[in-house]
């Protein structure tokens, strides 16, 4: 394992101490004490019999940009390690078939102090390129340094981060850029595959679909016409099988020449940045995609305010202090990562640590256990594959298995439902006596509800925690939103305050759907302000209890959660609609015993077409004109037209749906009758 220390990747760097802060020990246990304190400081139960409660209003909101407050926490902290982020690392013996070694893991640190400056030097080379504030910068990147140091990079310019799930094939990358006018791509030469390690996907022939001309020295996208940059991270090094010579193609700006052109630069020059306009606290910084959808994407605005606060929030209720080393697995193209990870410990002069590009259960707990790590973030099946590796013995020998239970603390568990006995294994092999659910949406920057270490354990399993500070939340009649309903019944959760988002990127109509300024109650304490307050209704379906504490029961809008990813099976349906052989799709979430959820479809063939069931050949018979559809064929098509995740686990075929007297399909009738046909096979 070589370490690296923050700066121009392309030169050689010297490692960092990690010697700690030098402050005295006062500074640090007076911080741990007020976040305490905040934490104890509990809720306006909900009144009355009804389901609103409102979350505490301290710690007080920060009225700061992020770059504000992130030169506060370089001012305090700056010699301690903000960032640690590992290249991905396999067996010795992975390539030896091919005859190729196995790539050396590399270690980057950076310390506040170092963030800060590499961030400035990228802001000034993003300049010149023509990034000026409120551009919107797509970034398609894997947990690594690169990301981490762009994220302040782009921050400070006052451009707009739009983080995009690397994974996505050319089609869902054309749709988003185009959809946000954007001018800058800056993504890797080999897209990290979740527990694949060193085995990536080339991303030469999506940048070939985007720019077909890679080697004239223009960016010329027909298909994207604002496309005006695109840069490079070269990670081919750790993908030995995959063959991306980036000199041969002028038209791609390699990342490293954007550090080495600053470090070049005068030293003035990699100072501080001042963006072209001043920033505000209320300014667009970020804008993430809620669904990865490719037809009609929804893009959610979200401010300084939003985002800073929510990450301070979550550290406080979590009770992190400056010593926390928190291993964070969990991507920062996604909310997870950025706002409860890498926000969350940015804010409190903690340590957030990258274990590898993509979900690696090996290298997480690798690092945990290198690091002496003190809290673990995951949804539920990271956590299952770590556990079960941790069990084989294959990764920790005993001795540092045990080791783990001693320093790990804290925890997140969020994007799908965390079962008790889980939690249970959680605390008892690694110790994570202090893990915490949350729950919210990408809309809400992201989290509304949260669960307190201080939780009972039936509690933290059995709900989502209670309102967040400045944060109110409600359950109401789906059918009339305006009726809050009594504590005990399910409805449909809403939640209002700073976090909400400004809404959906040139979609004022869905805004309006779920974006509803309403009066404000009389006793309020937050949101909207004027006589009004902002909510943001969610379309999951919940119930509250005398004390506040909210359970997700259902989901209204049938979402799909398969791992802790949000899928919306309109976006499948709409790509088996295409299909020469489907007549109508519809798609339903299945139990599944891995992943919480998988994708289930109930295909409808057209007339005179031959469906055949997994593993039957087509070969024993045909339909008409020899149009045959199988399974697999299904699969394959969505594999194809979308990303891997979204494809159906579960193929049914059917006749017809079941639907009410307006003719809308009865998803429910379909869930339940996929849990009888995979009991039946004994898949359930």
């Amino acid at each position: 394992m070589s370490v690296r220390a923050a700066g121009v990747a392309a030169r050689p760097m010297r490692s960092l101490l990690l010697s700690g802060c030098r402050r005295p020990p006062c500074c640090v246990a007076t911080l741990a004490a007020a976040r305490k304190s905040a934490c104890v400081r509990w809720y306006s139960r909900p009144k009355n019999g009804r389901s609103l409660s409102e979350g505490p209003l301290e710690p007080p909101l920060l009225p700061h940009t992020i770059p504000e407050h992130f030169a506060s926490i370089v001012s305090q902290f700056g010699d301690r390690p903000a960032v640690l982020c590992r290249s991905p690392t396999t067996g010795p013996d992975s390539f030896r078939d091919q005859g190729l070694p196995a790539p050396e893991s590399v270690e980057t640190v950076f310390t506040y102090e170092s963030l800060d400056s590499v961030s400035n030097a990228l802001a000034h080379s993003l300049r010149s390129l023509g990034v000026k504030k409120g551009d919107r910068v797509a970034v398609s990147l894997g947990n690594c340094p690169e990301f981490a140091a762009l994220t302040y990079a782009i921050f400070k310019l006052g451009a707009i981060l739009v983080p995009l799930n690397p994974t996505f094939n050319a089609k869902q990358v054309k749709a988003a850029l185009t959809h946000l006018g954007a001018e800058t791509l800056i993504t890797s030469a080999v897209t990290d595959l979740a527990y694949k390690p060193c085995r990536g996907r080339s991303n030469l022939p999506l940048l070939r679909s985007l720019v077909p001309d890679l080697r004239s020295g223009r960016v010329e996208s027909p298909d994207v016409p604002t496309l005006r940059n695109v840069v490079v991270v070269d990670n081919a090094p750790s993908h030995p099988l995959v063959d991306f010579d980036l000199p041969a193609f002028p038209s791609l700006t390699p990342f490293s020449l954007l550090l080495s052109e600053a470090h070049a630069s005068s030293s003035s020059s990699r100072g501080a940045v001042a963006p072209d306009s001043p920033l505000s606290p209320a300014d667009c910084i970020n804008i993430q995609f809620t669904s990865g959808t490719t037809s009609h994407p929804k893009a959610a605005m979200l401010s300084h305010t939003s985002i800073l606060n929510n990450g301070a929030l979550i550290a406080a209720r979590m009770a992190l202090t400056p010593q926390d080393r928190i291993v964070c697995p969990p991507p920062l193209f996604h909310c997870f990562g950025s706002v409860l990870g890498y926000m969350a410990t940015a804010t409190t002069g903690a340590s957030i640590l990258l274990p590898s590009p993509a979900f690696d259960p090996a290298a997480a707990l690798r690092m945990a256990a290198d690091h002496r790590g003190t809290g673990l973030y995951g949804v539920a099946t990271m956590f299952v594959a770590e556990l079960e590796l941790l069990a084989s013995g294959e990764v920790l020998a005993p001795a540092r298995a045990a080791a783990l239970r001693e320093h790990l603390r804290t925890g997140i568990a969020a994007g799908s439902s965390v079962p008790e006995a889980l939690m249970r294994r959680l605390f008892e092999a690694m110790g994570l006596r202090d893990l915490v659910i949350c729950y919210g949406m990408t809309e809400t920057s992201p989290v509304s509800c949260m669960t307190a270490p201080a939780d009972p354990l039936g509690r933290r399993t059995g709900s989502v925690g209670r309102a967040m500070p400045h944060t109110a939340v409600k359950v109401v009649d789906p059918a009339d939103r305006s009726r809050v309903l009594p504590l005990g019944e399910r409805g449909e959760l809403a939640a209002s305050g700073y976090l909400v988002m400004q809404g959906y990127w040139a979609d004022e109509a869905r805004t309006r759907e779920v974006r509803v300024s309403e009066p404000e109650e009389e006793g309020g304490n937050g949101g909207g302000g004027g006589g009004e307050r902002v909510w943001m209704y969610s379309g999951d379906e919940a119930r509250m209890d005398e004390q506040g504490y909210v359970e997700i029961t259902g989901r209204i809008k049938d979402l799909i959660i398969r791992g802790g990813e949000n899928i919306h099976p309109l976006e499948v349906e709409n790509a088996l609609f295409q299909h020469p052989l489907v007549a109508e799709a519809s798609v339903v979430g299945v139990p599944d015993e891995r992943y919480g959820e998988a994708v289930g479809a109930f295909v409808i063939a057209h007339k005179g077409v031959r469906v055949l069931e997994d593993g039957e050949a087509k070969g024993e018979g045909v339909g008409e004109e020899g149009r045959v559809l199988s399974k697999e064929d299904v699969r394959e098509w969505v594999r194809t037209h979308l990303s891997s995740h979204l494809v159906p686990k579960h193929v049914f075929w059917v006749d017809e749906y079941p639907k009410t007297g307006s003719g809308k399909i009865q998803k429910f009738i379909l869930r339940d009758e996929a849990k009888k046909i995979l009991a039946g096979e004994g898949k359930s």
